[in-house]
């Protein structure tokens, strides 16, 4: 989608100069020289990206500027807005930018740095555009709007097998760390199998002493044992037709073991103290974040029904991995956030707090992130931008030191500061892509050609 520029200045020679500037990048360009045609032309455009001279009719000063901001973010909220400031409306730049404005730029404004902010903005568009539609697709679906997010080789190679594994009955086993979303996996599964109508039902198998899992699987008839007070028909009979979950299967004790060998391989059940089987017909997916082949060395689990539970194999990496999905994750879990607490407004990560979350190891993962975004939007106490003073304080202390001359000298002009935050955001891009200039230029909105440009101008290899 094109995305729409626009420009506020009382001045016509600017904005024909950064018409012809953004034109030239393919964005479409509104123009207005006041607020009530600004106003107008926001809502007859729907432009979702502004770049706003503070210094506005009817009386040429800052405020009025101010003013038009407030406005515009309060009719349209996910816009990003830009202000442009004299050297002396630093401060008043800054508090719009506290209040909701995207980012601020000093005149005189560099054409380059103009190009920049508004890929970066865009980019961010889109970037937010992506998860609200992921999120739309996949609420029908339980937990698929967690764990089915991102585009790291790793994560897709996985999500392509389960696509391909799900119209099959052949059973497969999801493997993974703790909280890398294997349940999800799972659901995603069986919401794309024929059994999709019928029944998923998930039971953790190290959750459950080994007597209570055996009746809790296969059902039970009145009598059996002492609190068998009726018949109970157990999970394999509830889902019949559908699919069951078996998390955990590596904590399963191996008689109960040779129990769900059976049924995988007859489809028979026998439920505690009856006399014949009942015949079922369930597909069985099976998670764990242990070694399986280690056990079967170790002779803790059954080597066939580790081949029988093995049918399609898909290993899910841990987010440490796909550091480059990280900013769709974070958002998405932000966004879900907003339903705990009440009043939040649409809120954005700042590139400093991202910077701190992309250095973290995240050992638990998916669930791990999802547990610092809810806390971070509390932190932020309505604000509409989550800064590093937001994180908890395992995550402040995580972001490796900026490399040497990143940081500008004490006294340094408003330009200087402004090269300086560029080449820590280029430095941080690389950094997170591995060196991957392609995915780094893309991450901050640049061509190809505008990220090199960029590279050897701060002198970057």
């Amino acid at each position: 989608m094109t995305e729409t520029v626009l420009l506020i200045d009382d001045d016509p020679g600017f904005r024909d100069a950064y018409r012809e500037l953004l034109a030239l990048e393919g964005y479409a360009v509104a123009e207005a020289g006041a607020a009530p045609k600004a106003l107008s032309e926001l809502r007859r455009t729907s432009a979702r990206l502004v770049v706003l001279d503070l210094m506005l009719p009817p009386t040429g000063r800052a405020e009025e500027g101010a003013a038009l901001a407030d406005r515009l973010l309060a009719e349209r909220p996910a816009a990003k807005v830009i202000v442009v400031s004299g050297a002396g409306e630093t401060p008043l730049a800054l508090r719009l930018v506290e209040r909701g404005a995207y980012d601020f730029l000093a005149k005189p404004v560099d054409p380059d740095v103009l190009l920049s902010v508004v890929a970066r903005a865009a980019a961010r568009l889109a970037l937010e555009d992506r998860v609200a539609e992921l999120e739309r697709s996949l609420a029908a679906r339980e937990g698929d709007a967690s764990a089915m997010l991102g585009q790291s080789p790793a994560f897709l190679e996985a999500r392509t097998l389960c696509e391909r594994a799900a119209p099959t009955d052949v059973p497969v086993l999801i493997t993974g760390d703790s909280g890398t979303g294997k349940e999800v996996f799972a659901r995603y599964l069986h919401a794309r199998s024929r059994r999709k109508d019928k029944a998923f039902i998930a039971v953790n198998c190290g959750a459950l002493a080994p007597t209570l899992l055996e009746s809790t699987l296969f059902g039970h008839r009145k009598g059996a044992f002492t609190s068998a007070i009726k018949d109970a028909p157990g999970l394999f009979v509830e889902a019949d037709g559908g699919t069951l979950f078996l998390d955990e299967i590596g904590d399963m004790e191996p008689a109960l073991q040779v129990k769900l060998l059976r049924v995988l391989e007859t489809g028979e059940i026998l439920p505690v103290g009856a006399a014949r089987p009942l015949t079922v017909d369930v597909r069985v997916v099976s998670a764990t974040h242990r070694a399986l082949e280690s056990m079967v060395a170790d002779r803790t689990f059954r080597d066939d029904l580790y081949w029988r539970v093995r049918g399609i194999e898909i290993a899910l990496p841990r987010l440490a991995d796909r550091v480059g999905d990280l900013p769709l994750l974070a958002q998405h879990f932000l966004n879900l956030s907003r339903a705990l607490v009440p009043r939040s407004p649409v809120t954005a990560i700042s590139p400093g707090a991202m910077r701190r979350l992309e250095a973290c190891d995240w050992p638990g993962n998916l669930r791990e992130l999802r547990h610092e975004m809810q806390r971070a939007l509390v932190m932020a106490g309505g604000r509409g931008e989550i800064l590093e003073e937001d994180l908890s304080p395992a995550r402040r202390g995580s972001a490796p030191a900026a490399p040497a001359g990143d940081e500008p000298a004490e006294g340094a002009t408003l330009e200087e500061k402004i090269a300086a935050l560029e080449r820590r955001e280029i430095a941080a891009a690389l950094r997170a892509t591995q060196g991957n200039r392609s995915q780094a230029a893309a991450r901050l909105g640049l061509s190809r050609q505008g990220l090199f440009n960029k590279m050897d101008r701060h002198g970057l290899k």
